[in-house]
């Protein structure tokens, strides 16, 4: 066991089909760490997808290496797998017609017998989940009755019932109002102190994202770009992919501005 959950090395990403190869990233280096969150952030059809896809083992890498504790992916079954790293999608609509609790002890799957039987552990581990969650008063309410928001927790919470060294979620505040952006990326981070998790949120909400991530996985032109904030914007590769007429990443304010109209050149 080591203080890195997830490691990639040399990773290139793509698809292959009937003209080929295609490749939409290669030479991705890039390391997790337990207790850490990590936001991964792009441009549309940058590849961020593709790369959680990738990690996830739904896709098939098209070179290097991707390592979890210490284990490679092609030495992992699917079955393991499922006790190394979970999936948050941000479409829960496949979820309907169960209650929170149900949805959240779907977590313990890797861990039950073939009928899907919980022991008195595998229900106790869904109720810690929930609490870390703030969702167990909703234990007994329907999915489809909750807001997005409490839906989103009552998947996370699932992922927390996996208990797996990494959580992945791909754009988790996609459909909230800023608040409830801020109130789950709080969440994410505590998650991921507390449980000694590492989280990649793949993410559009950069602002919220530079602010509270510890890391920074970027995206840019078929390439990764790794390091914090500070490390990012000394390097320039912010205002690279921020470059815009109307956008501008203030490196001593450390945010992101929108520039005034008379500023912008038509």
């Amino acid at each position: 066991m080591t203080d890195t959950a997830l490691d990639i090395k040399d990773l290139s990403i793509g698809y292959t089909g009937k003209r080929g190869v295609y490749t939409v990233a290669d030479g991705i280096n890039a390391s997790l760490g337990k207790g850490e969150l990590v936001a991964l952030i792009g441009r549309n059809g940058a590849g961020k997808s593709t790369l959680l896809r990738t990690l996830a083992a739904y896709n098939s890498p098209l070179g290097g290496s991707i390592t979890y504790d210490g284990t490679p992916l092609e030495s992992i079954s699917m079955s393991q797998l499922a006790r190394k790293m979970a999936v948050v999608l941000t479409d829960t609509s496949s979820v309907a017609n169960m209650s929170v609790r149900e949805l959240v002890s779907l977590g313990r799957t890797p861990y039950t017998n073939f009928l899907g039987v919980l022991s008195d552990n595998d229900k106790a581990v869904a109720a810690e989940a929930m609490k870390a969650m703030g969702i167990e008063k909703f234990a007994l309410r329907d999915i489809a009755a909750l807001s997005d928001g409490e839906r989103q927790k009552c998947m996370i919470a699932k992922a927390l019932a996996q208990q797996t060294a990494v959580i992945m979620l791909d754009e988790p505040t996609a459909y909230l109002d800023y608040p409830s952006k801020v109130h789950l990326m709080r969440l994410l981070v505590r998650v991921a102190r507390n449980e000694k998790k590492g989280i990649i949120v793949s993410t559009h909400d950069v602002d919220i994202a530079l602010r509270m991530a510890d890391r920074i996985w970027l995206m840019n032109g078929g390439k990764l770009m790794t390091g914090t904030v500070d490390e990012l914007s000394q390097s320039g590769a912010l205002n690279t992919f921020l470059d815009d007429e109307g956008v501008v990443y203030n490196i001593k304010e450390k945010r992101i501005e929108i520039k005034q109209e008379n500023e912008i050149r038509f």
